[in-house]
């Protein structure tokens, strides 16, 4: 089962859930005030290396806020 992030449109609240992949929006329930209105948002990933470019990849891989 993947995680997915999503966005509580009710209250703005960010969260991850673990999901199936046959399950209906309407299952997705947001973590602060309940309400089972979320949207899916796209995720930032990161690879990294080992090595000499690791300090790189690190720094390349770190989220802005």
């Amino acid at each position: 089962m993947p995680i997915y992030e999503y966005r509580c449109l009710e209250c703005g609240e960010k969260f991850e859930k673990l999901v199936r992949l046959s399950a209906p929006a309407s299952e997705i329930e947001c973590s602060k005030c309940g309400a089972q209105k979320a949207e899916k948002l796209i995720s930032n990933f990161c690879a990294r290396m080992s090595s000499a470019t690791a300090a790189a990849s690190a720094a390349a891989c770190s989220t802005p806020t």
